[in-house]
């Protein structure tokens, strides 16, 4: 995937920051049997966006469209509509998806580290990409583990199994492997839904540092997590985007009526 432009990245008209995605008019389809219906959204840069709704109504498809994790699965496909990051339509035939997906990386909803050291863990990626040097390695390594407040908790046991991690911090781990590839975007499925509550806290807490650096865009069922984590939401419904805009706005005043239902539990 080719680098954006400065101007890519900036602003458009009137000063306005480019949004890191601009979704446009999109329709998926699992097999012929149609997921997601006409979804357009813009996703801003540096802020944490949240897709809302109940199971089965389209999030998590729509995350796995932003790096087309979904091309995986036997006849899923875009029907219609376009993505594009940082101006770069993601759907075009010559895209290197190994590239798109170290750029815009995902964290899952049940951490899976490697069988391997922490260390191995979070140098992975970059020992596939090539990188051999031991010093870039190691510095690598303690910036990411920084960036997800794990190098302090784990930095006199760097070389033992990441299997010996509470769950917590298998996340966190997850989340710096993701990131020591310095990925535009992160996208996180239910990060926090195999977690107890001291857990899901750092991971919260986490998000907000992260998005200093990051776009993140993060799927969750808990509506007292969207609200407290993200700068917008987006709520969805049978595949469509009912409503979007400032997280504050989509829980205090919503604009649509599925959407009020929604967010006070009236829903169905």
């Amino acid at each position: 995937m080719e680098s954006s432009s400065p101007n890519e990245r900036t602003a458009t008209a009137a000063g306005t920051p480019a949004p890191a995605v601009e979704i446009r008019d999109l329709s998926f389809a699992y097999s012929g049997k149609q997921a997601l219906h006409d979804v357009s959204l813009d996703i801003a840069s540096r802020e944490i966006t949240a897709f809302i709704g109940p199971s089965g109504c389209g999030k998590t498809t729509l995350l796995r469209c932003l790096n087309r994790i979904n091309d995986r699965i036997p006849g899923a496909a875009v029907t219609s509509g376009s993505i594009k990051i940082h101006g770069i339509d993601i759907n075009r035939r010559d895209i290197d998806l190994q590239v798109l997906r170290r750029r815009v990386g995902m964290v899952f909803q049940k951490y899976n580290p490697f069988p391997k050291s922490i260390y191995e863990n979070v140098v992975y990626s970059l020992r596939l990409e090539g990188m051999t040097k031991r010093s870039e390695l190691d510095e690598a390594a303690e910036t990411a583990l920084r960036d997800t407040a794990l190098w302090d908790e784990v930095k006199d046991r760097l070389h033992r199994s990441a299997l010996g991690l509470s769950g917590g911090q298998q996340q966190r781990l997850c989340i710096a492997r993701v990131i020591a590839n310095r990925p535009d975007i992160l996208l996180m499925d239910e990060p926090c839904a195999a977690l107890d509550p001291i857990a899901t806290l750092k991971i919260e807490q986490l998000l907000h540092d992260l998005k200093k650096q990051y776009t993140v865009v993060i799927v969750t069922h808990n509506m007292a997590q969207a609200s407290r984590c993200a700068d917008r939401t987006a709520f969805m419904y049978l595949g469509k985007l009912i409503e979007t805009g400032p997280t504050l706005q989509i829980f205090s005043e919503p604009q649509d009526p599925q959407t009020e239902a929604y967010v006070t539990g009236s829903f169905g």
